[in-house]
This record gives structure tokens, C-alpha cells and sequence, in this order.
């Protein structure tokens, strides 16, 4: 996996300015690290008294849980990348750490296009009845996606086993052997990969949910008005969410990579895609940050039940306004979407 330590041998001819690495992007980390555990924390408190009697419940706890899991990575690399923690710290972050802030990156970026997916099928089909819609099947799926990521991701802790020669400047890359190499190459392609058909499948079906939102409370003209609004506000602010968080990094990913398995990039060239993978890298982990404020929008009982337990009052909208089935359906849709 791409780690935050430094994976090319440092050429004595290229300063580094270590102002951006060691003092700006921790710093960053910890208000991110701070933020994201109280708010994953609460979103967790929460979801515990949320029964998972839909699919779309059952994701969005997956969720949760990969970014709690997620956050408690940071210190690690705040640590490390300050350089305040002993060497065997900096080992650990290449070896175990980084692997499992991505592994918990790509499980959340899966279930947020399992989402998409479940909530298309539910909109645009809502007549329509599949097994893959129930409750069971959903905590299977989310069992296989967790062994999938780990299965690809595990391999770059076990072939990062070389002996470290020089404490004080531990390169990551240095750390695997001849497989382990080729392994965290082609695991980042898949992982990119991963989450650009994600992305691509959002914009799909997103794209499908709102057309058939649209044309369907146009037959209604009673609250069409509020009900798009809201409609809009919910997609977009998923993918508000992917671009300003995933889309940067991936950018980035295949560039950096490429710098680090490849010999004929120059000092300055690593260096900049170095600035640009950190800083992009941690907008994707302010993902963290966002989250709950989409489960409050989306999820309408996690939004009740955050209500109540903070004795807020909460006003609901009229479930009744659209008599027929399909109405009906699509107007509730919209409270979980």
C-alpha cells in the first residue's frame, strides 16, 4: 500500500522541505483525528439503537465501523511522520498501519456504492422483489467485501518483511522484498480501479434515482416542490462527498505510485507528487469527518433517534401525501436515500 513515509532512497543533491510532511499535514491529521473519532463515535452510540431491518441500515454500520477503525490509525502516522516516535513505530506504520487505513478507506468507499446500488433497486424498481434486497443477504455481501479487501491487502503485511538496515531513515518500499514490490504495485492499480467503477456506477444509478424522482412527483404537484429539493439535496451531498474526498487522490495515486516503482522520475518530481499524495491523501481521510453529517441526512431513523436522545425537536414531513403504492415508496425512499 502507499505509506506516508518517504519510499525512494533520499538523493543528497534534493533538499526536502520537511515543514509540509512533518509539522503541517500532522497537525492536520490531528484535527481530522480529533473530529472524526467524536463524530464517529456519536454516529456509532446512535446507530446502536437503530434496528437493521433494512439493507441500507446494515451498510451504512459497516461504514461507521470502517471509519472508526480508520481514524484510530492516525495517531500512528502522526507519530510517525513527526518523527516523535522510536523506529520500531516507523516500521509498524509501513508494515501494518497504512495497510489497514486503505483496507477501511476501500470498505467504506464499497458500501457507499452498495448503497447507491440498493437504493436504485428500491426508487426505480420498487415494485419489483429480490433476495438481494433482504436484510440476510445484505450482512453476507458485507461479510464478503470486508475478507475480499483484506485478502488484497493482507499480502502487503506479510511481504513487508525485510530487515531494516538504517533506523533513522526507514523507507517503506525498501521494507518489502522482490514479491512484495510487485504485490503493492498491482494492489494499487486494483484498488484505484475499485474505486473508480464505484464512482462511475454512483453517477449511474444517482443519475437514474433522480430522473425517476422527478418524473414521478411530477404527477403529484402537492410538496413536489420540497420533495426535489430534498431528493437533490441527499444525492448530492454523496457526491459532494466522493469529489472533493476520492476523486483528488486517485488522481494522484497512480502518478505517485508509478515514482515510487519506477527509477527514472527525478528528485523534484518525487517530491511534488510526494506534497500532492499527502495532501490529497488527507482529504480523503477527512471522509471520516463527513460521514455522520450524511447519515443525518440520509437516514431518517438515525436522525430521529440522534433527535431524541439530544432532546431536539424534529419536525416530520406527512408519510400519507401520496396514496398509491408507487408513490408512496418513492416519498419514503427519499428519507433513506
Amino acid at each position: 500500500m502507499l505509506n506516508s513515509t518517504t519510499t525512494q532512497p533520499p538523493d543528497p543533491l534534493c533538499s526536502k522541505n520537511t515543514l509540509i510532511t512533518q509539522r503541517i499535514i500532522p497537525v492536520l491529521y490531528f484535527v481530522v483525528f480529533i473530529t472524526g473519532i467524536l463524530l464517529n463515535g456519536v454516529s456509532g452510540w446512535v446507530f446502536f439503537y437503530v434496528p437493521s431491518s433494512k439493507s441500507f441500515i446494515v451498510y451504512l454500520k459497516n461504514i461507521v465501523v470502517a471509519d472508526f477503525l480508520m481514524g484510530l490509525t492516525f495517531p500512528f502516522k502522526i507519530l510517525s511522520d513527526t518523527g516523535l516516535g522510536p523506529w520500531q513505530l516507523n516500521v509498524f506504520v509501513c508494515r501494518v498501519s497504512a495497510v489497514l487505513f486503505y483496507v477501511n478507506m476501500y470498505v467504506s468507499i464499497v458500501f457507499f456504492g452498495l448503497i447507491s446500488f440498493d437504493r436504485y433497486y428500491k426508487i426505480v424498481k420498487p415494485l419489483s422483489t429480490s433476495f438481494i434486497q433482504s436484510v440476510n443477504y445484505s450482512k453476507l455481501l458485507s461479510v464478503v467485501v470486508w475478507i475480499l479487501m483484506l485478502l488484497l491487502a493482507v499480502p502487503n503485511i506479510i511481504l513487508t518483511n525485510q530487515s531494516v538496515r538504517d533506523i533513522t531513515k526507514i523507507q517503506c518500499i525498501q521494507l518489502k522484498n522482490e514479491l512484495g514490490r510487485k504485490w503493492h504495485k498491482a494492489s494499487n492499480y486494483i484498488f484505484v480501479g475499485i474505486f473508480w467503477a464505484v464512482f462511475l456506477l454512483l453517477i449511474i444509478f444517482y443519475t437514474a434515482i433522480t430522473r425517476k424522482i422527478f418524473k414521478s412527483h411530477l404527477k403529484y404537484r402537492r410538496n413536489s416542490i420540497s420533495v426535489k429539493k430534498k431528493s437533490s439535496r441527499n444525492i448530492f451531498s454523496i457526491m459532494v462527498v466522493f469529489f472533493v474526498c476520492f476523486v483528488p487522490y486517485h488522481i494522484a495515486r497512480i502518478p505517485y505510485t508509478k515514482s515510487q516503482t519506477e527509477a527514472h522520475y527525478s528528485c523534484q518530481s518525487k517530491e511534488l507528487l510526494l506534497y500532492v499524495k499527502e495532501f490529497t491523501l488527507l482529504l480523503s481521510a477527512a471522509n471520516v469527518c463527513l460521514d455522520p453529517i450524511i447519515y443525518f441526512f440520509l437516514c431518517q431513523p438515525f436522525r430521529e433517534i440522534l433527535c431524541k436522545k439530544l432532546r431536539i425537536s424534529l419536525k416530520t414531513r406527512d408519510l400519507d401525501t401520496f396514496k398509491t403504492r408507487r408513490g408512496n415508496t418513492i416519498h419514503e425512499s427519499t428519507d433513506t436515500l
